[in-house]
């Protein structure tokens, strides 16, 4: 395969790999204080599954996840911009602990980060 560039998904071992971090985030996210609460009446198996193939389509991997998606399925949480920040602080631990190199993480954070409009809740007009 020489010539070929090798995705993040296919560096951090696909699928598996990727759902290892996946669960290991929420291992983490479910203890914090900031940010616990969001998950306290959730299916952790059907979003950890969500999650995974979310998070293996922004490494480069086969599944794609609209922003119109992300958007309908966080509408109801109301995240402000101190958890969303909260949440990329446990994925970049997260994804430290995991072996990913720094410049990795680095486009890893900023592919969520794109995200953040389409995440955290839009503020009400007083």
């Amino acid at each position: 395969m020489t010539g070929s560039k090798q995705t993040l998904y296919e560096k951090y071992g696909g699928f598996p790999g990727v759902r290892q971090v996946v669960t290991e985030f929420y291992e983490r996210a479910l203890d914090n204080d900031v940010v616990g609460h969001f998950f306290e009446h959730v299916n952790m198996a059907r979003l950890i599954d969500h999650q995974t193939k979310m998070i293996a389509g922004l490494l480069g991997g086969p599944v794609e996840i609209s922003d119109a998606r992300l958007a309908m399925a966080h509408a109801h949480l109301e995240v402000e911009h101190h958890h969303f920040d909260e949440i990329a602080l446990i994925l970049n631990e997260t994804l430290t602990d995991a072996g990913f190199e720094k410049q990795d993480r680095v486009k890893a954070i900023a592919a969520v980060e794109a995200r953040r409009s389409v995440i955290v809740r839009r503020s009400k007009a007083a």
